[in-house]
């Protein structure tokens, strides 16, 4: 009687392990539903969800570094034709894209949502280098838009020379140019300014739009495929992402949409993230990738459209400004060989995004750019009367760069992470003590047979 309790005690205990152990692997899909239903509630950009007040505003301080490029040999290069020879000093930073987003207005019957985006930009002096005074030799700036307000007026070596020297302040947000009789800066009009207006999908009815820009103010590029805004604006993607697709987002600093792909996975602050690049080929010229061929809009600069790594934004900037990679990263070579002091690297150049795959939120991200302008031969300038080619400068190159901190961190992980964690680690607990259960009953169930079948 007593080894037919123990058989019959071995065998409830393989039928609990079994029934434990499958209760785990059940749990695995409606566990999974269930993570996705969770995760989906919070990333829907309306009032309440965890999502909300970060896109909002951003949680973490977003900065703007500068590099600009001193011009070493002005004069040889005026006077002889020579490379110009460039020092790059920096970083300048300044803290950007701290105000939060205004006239927000939700269109539930479309599921979108529309806002203003206002630029701003605080000096950080314990982040540069030196301060917003210090002086730099760059490119006249009225040389280089002379094909708009300039193409009409004739300067002579007398009134205008091609270099000139300024502070930074000066050449980023502006100064008054006694030439032109207007103010001139590279990133001018930039404080108190918007941009926008945008149009978002907030995700309700379909999770996988959220974040995506459905409209964002107008066409620059004249072409139906140039113009079209694919992707979000590069804070967050959809949730649940699959490494082997690429991510897209739209750029306003270039007008234009790119894409990114997975490069690695990372340990961030104990959370893991893909990290996802830039390819070549965003900026290859279009005899490499056909896509880019609307962008081509200067034939002569271009050299036929062959030129690679460069994208001319005159249209949206109002003046000729071309968009590059620092230093000329996957540019074409003589680029880099047209002036001395550049030198591509991928590691301080390329940029990049830091995404936490479940929820799709860019935690750590680097979006480099350079910003180039041209001079060139010309009948009517006379400082350029002796230039015998098109050469595209360096002004400046910028890394806006942000990263979540410790206290940002611990409460992602706390409040969607973990119960993301405890969830599978009920799953997988389940199935484990089932598993033991099922091998320690069998195992004892064969030994108590055994012994009973001697004791016959």
């Amino acid at each position: 009687m007593g080894c037919c309790n123990k058989l019959c005690g071995l065998k409830a205990g393989i039928g609990a392990g079994i029934a434990v152990a499958v209760l785990g692997i059940i749990l695995i899909p409606v566990g999974n539903n269930i993570i996705r239903e969770t995760v989906t509630k919070e990333l829907v950009i309306e009032p309440g969800t965890t999502a909300w007040d970060n896109w909002v505003s951003a949680d973490a301080p977003v900065y703007r570094q500068f590099w600009l490029f001193d011009v070493q040999n002005p004069q040889d290069v005026v006077e002889n034709g020579s490379k110009p020879k460039l020092v790059e000093k920096g970083p300048y930073t300044y803290k950007t894209r701290y105000l939060p987003k205004e006239n927000i207005t939700a269109n539930p019957e479309h599921y979108t949502i529309s806002f203003l985006l206002p630029a701003g930009a605080i000096f950080e002096p314990s982040m540069s280098v030196g301060s917003e005074e210090d002086s730099v030799t760059s490119l006249n700036l009225a040389v280089a838009v002379r094909h708009s307000p300039l193409s009409h007026v004739t300067l002579s070596l007398n009134n205008v020379s091609l270099f000139q020297r300024r502070t930074v302040r000066e050449i980023l947000w502006g100064y008054k140019d006694p030439i032109l009789k207007g103010t001139l800066g590279l990133f001018f009009p930039y404080n108190g300014t918007y941009d926008g207006p945008y149009s978002v999908f907030t995700g309700k009815d379909d999770i996988s739009k959220v974040s995506i820009i459905d409209s964002w103010k107008v066409s620059f590029w004249n072409n139906t495929y140039c113009d079209m805004i694919n992707g979000t604006d590069g804070s967050s993607f959809s949730p649940f992402l699959d490494k082997k697709k690429p991510l897209y987002f739209f750029s306003p600093d270039i007008s234009r949409s790119v894409s990114a792909e997975y490069e690695r996975s990372l340990d961030l602050k104990g959370i893991e993230v893909y990290r996802f690049k830039l390819p070549p080929l965003t900026l290859a010229s279009p005899a490499v990738n056909p896509d880019n061929q609307c962008f081509c809009t200067d034939y002569v600069v271009t050299k036929n459209c062959t030129l690679a790594g460069v994208l001319d934004i005159s249209s949206s900037r109002g003046q000729p400004v071309y968009i590059s990679l620092p230093h000329f990263l996957h540019g074409s070579p003589y680029l880099v060989e047209d002036v001395e002091g550049l030198g591509p690297s991928e590691e301080h150049h390329a940029t990049f995004l830091d995404v936490e795959p479940t929820t799709g939120f860019s935690l750590r991200f680097a979006k480099r750019l350079q910003v180039n302008m041209m001079y060139g031969p010309s009948k009517i300038i006379t400082v350029l009367k002796k230039v015998k080619d098109y050469t595209i400068l360096p002004i400046v190159w910028l890394n806006e760069t942000a990263s979540l901190d410790d206290e940002t961190a611990d409460r992602f992980k706390k409040e969607l992470l973990s119960r993301v964690d405890m969830l599978e680690t009920v799953q997988f607990t389940l199935i484990g003590l089932g598993s033991a259960a099922l091998v320690l009953c069998t195992v004892a169930h064969c030994l108590v047979s055994r012994n009973n079948n001697k004791l016959v």
